[in-house]
């Protein structure tokens, strides 16, 4: 398959004439190697979470010692995954910036950065927070690029599905770093990031269908017609709100979690229903509207998460 997609122009410069790299952009490369954005976006759930777990302020040192190991982790695993799939990111458009695309970084020294962050990570979790913390992000980077890269990426729609499960354990290290265990609240917090993450992702996979189609990875959107992809995006993003209001009931949380729940779960619904309303008519499709809509509510959900614990307004239930 790698063979099948990579072109000899498309290749960064040979190690005879490669230029120097100073050591700032070298620096820099590293960074985006990790695909510091993701890794944010995976931290937003994690320090809230901790809060939930400690039913107040944890103790802030291991809070930072937690989303450290957690940045690490999720650093080696996108880190692997930039290395894995080299060959198409050298033919998409929305990869060329990449890298192993440019040529900043050696193959080797990215496959390497992505094994030492991955043992750092796991020791430092290990020994800073607690073995299950550590434990969970071990299995974590492996799901993601066993699983998720090397076996359903190129070979099913359904890829995203099952692979974004990689993604959904921040909140179950976060759980573990603060109370050594696993409870039911991190499991439905677990379960809102897994539902949350097709209809997040899809319609950035309809945004860039011909780049994936260029490269043959089957997301839903290039295997499927765009009414299929919308009114996907309208099931999960129901049952991902679904799946948050359980968190009412089973951790007893307030007022302030059940009306930001509720309010940006709306907001959510309302684009995937425009999202699918815009699909079945003749026209344009704005799928980047969903996908940043998507951002925005995760993170109004969490940080709902994390603020209602230490301003508890408990709900009067009958």
């Amino acid at each position: 398959m790698q063979e099948a997609v990579a072109t000899p122009a498309a290749q960064p410069v040979g190690a005879a004439t490669r230029p120097r790299i100073p050591l700032g952009r070298k620096v820099l490369a590293y960074v985006a190697l990790t695909k510091p954005r993701v890794v944010e976006l995976l931290l937003v759930t994690t320090a809230p979470v901790m809060v939930l777990a400690a039913h107040g302020i944890p103790n802030l040192w291991l809070v930072l010692a937690t989303l450290v190991g957690g940045a690490l982790s999720a650093g080696s695993a996108n880190a692997f995954n930039c290395y894995i799939d080299r060959d198409i990111d050298r033919v998409m458009k929305r990869t060329q910036k990449r890298p192993l695309v440019t040529g900043e970084l050696r193959d080797g020294e990215a496959l390497a950065f992505a094994w030492i962050t991955g043992v750092v990570s796991t020791a430092w979790l290990w020994f800073l927070t607690t073995p299950l913390a550590a434990i969970l992000s071990v299995a974590a980077i492996a799901f993601y690029v066993l699983i998720y890269t090397l076996i359903l990426k190129r070979r099913t729609p359904q890829n995203i599905v099952w692979g974004g499960a990689a993604g959904c354990m921040p909140v179950l290290i976060g759980w573990a770093a603060v109370t050594g265990s696993l409870d039911w609240a991190p499991i439905i917090l677990f379960g809102i990031v897994f539902l949350w993450t097709p209809p997040h992702y899809w319609p950035l996979s309809m945004r860039y269908k011909e780049d994936y189609a260029s490269v043959h990875v089957p997301m839903l959107a290039v295997v499927r017609t765009r009414t299929t992809v919308g009114i996907q995006v309208v099931l999960y993003a129901w049952a991902t709100v679904a799946c948050s209001l359980l968190l009412i009931p089973i951790s007893g949380m307030g007022w302030i979690y059940a009306v930001a729940a509720l309010g940006s779960g709306a907001w959510f619904l309302l684009e995937a229903h425009r999202l699918y309303a815009s699909a079945i008519r003749e026209g344009e499709v704005k799928p980047m509207r969903v996908f940043h809509a998507s951002i925005t509510y995760l993170t109004i959900v969490f940080l709902a998460v994390g603020i209602d614990p230490l301003v508890h307004l408990p709900i009067a239930l009958p």
